[in-house]
């Protein structure tokens, strides 16, 4: 750990929040430290293994689990649920929060030097540990991230507005420098991994060929395509520059519900981007009207600029004949 505690500048942080988003701020700093090492430091990107849904485990993956696990068991956590861990761990038995946390999303980027971060959500903890996180999205406390790129940023809701601030090296200070972050209302930016289009539904589909058709198309516009991998690189360029991420269900076997988690992702993200004027859904449905039925369950995830996932909402809503029709006239290789 860094002698020095980073300290978070606003008086926007909820006092009784504060001592644990500067746990979380002091590790970060240390893991953007790790990370800026790359390979003079300890091979970050190596497999050590895999979590409790059988994606491949990074070396730094573990390592942020331990390093943030023993920094909030000094602070008011009771109760840690990590994407990396099988089961929920009490930290703190007289503490009165629970913590989620994805110690490290993206981390398949790490060897090619793709912006990664952080993502956490914070709620009241009830009696049961479990139960503390298996809850309606809209109950959470806190929700933000930790980039870790050109800059390190954390991006943070508590439920007033979305807040940003970066990390200045000179003091290891987060600073900040925007505390009303809004998602901009137009973009010409879309991300989805298109080499899953074939097994998309037909509105998930026939929204992309709306976009991919360009000035020619219903849309009237040409349309950019992002995708990085990284969750939260992809949150904060749309934070930034507006647009929408999809992440949606598809037909094969283990992506029914898409591969996003709905307590360490899409929740905490979900939070941050509606209260920056965005939308985030299932697809269809609000994520914040949501709970997860088990630690590790997964949703699908769109979000971003209203209009753009009010759109995707809407095909969805279409009853199946309409959408079969509305495919058919535009799928992907048609005008």
């Amino acid at each position: 750990m860094s002698a020095q505690t980073p300290v978070i500048s606003s008086d926007l942080i909820p006092a009784a929040l504060t001592p644990v988003i500067e746990a979380l701020c002091a590790v970060s700093v240390d893991v953007a430290a790790v990370i800026a090492r790359g390979p003079l430091g300890q091979s970050l990107g190596s497999l050590v293994g895999e979590n409790t849904d059988g994606d491949s485990q990074k070396a730094l993956d573990v390592l942020c689990d331990e390093m943030f696990a023993a920094e909030l068991k000094k602070t008011d956590v009771r109760f840690y649920a990590s994407e990396e861990q099988e089961e929920v761990v009490t930290l703190n038995p007289n503490g009165k929060y629970a913590l989620a946390i994805d110690p490290l999303d993206g981390s398949s980027n790490i060897d090619v030097n793709v912006s990664i971060g952080t993502i956490f959500s914070i709620f009241e903890a009830k009696e049961g540990d479990k139960e503390s996180f298996l809850r309606p999205a809209n109950e959470q406390l806190a929700g933000g991230y930790v980039v870790y790129g050109p800059q390190t940023s954390l991006v943070v809701t508590f439920g007033n507005g979305t807040l940003m601030f970066v990390l200045d090296p000179a003091d290891k200070t987060f600073k900040l420098v925007n505390d009303k972050v809004m998602v901009p209302a137009t973009s010409k930016e879309f991300a989805i991994n298109a080499s899953n289009y074939r097994h998309w539904t037909k509105p998930v589909r026939a929204y992309i060929a709306d976009c991919l058709a360009g000035q020619e198309g219903p849309r009237d516009k040409d349309f950019n395509m992002r995708w990085v991998g990284s969750l939260v690189a992809e949150t904060h360029r749309i934070l930034t520059r507006g647009g929408i991420f999809l992440y949606p269900g598809d037909s094969r076997k283990g992506y029914e519900s898409g591969r996003l988690r709905m307590i360490y992702e899409c929740a905490p993200i979900a939070f941050l981007i509606e209260q920056a004027g965005g939308v985030a859904t299932d697809g269809a449905d609000p994520i914040m009207g949501q709970q997860a039925d088990s630690l590790h369950a997964r949703i699908p995830l769109v979000f971003g600029s209203a209009e753009k996932v009010n759109r995707v909402a809407a095909y969805h809503d279409l009853p199946e004949q309409e959408v079969s029709a509305l495919f058919g006239d535009r799928g992907l290789f048609r005008g």
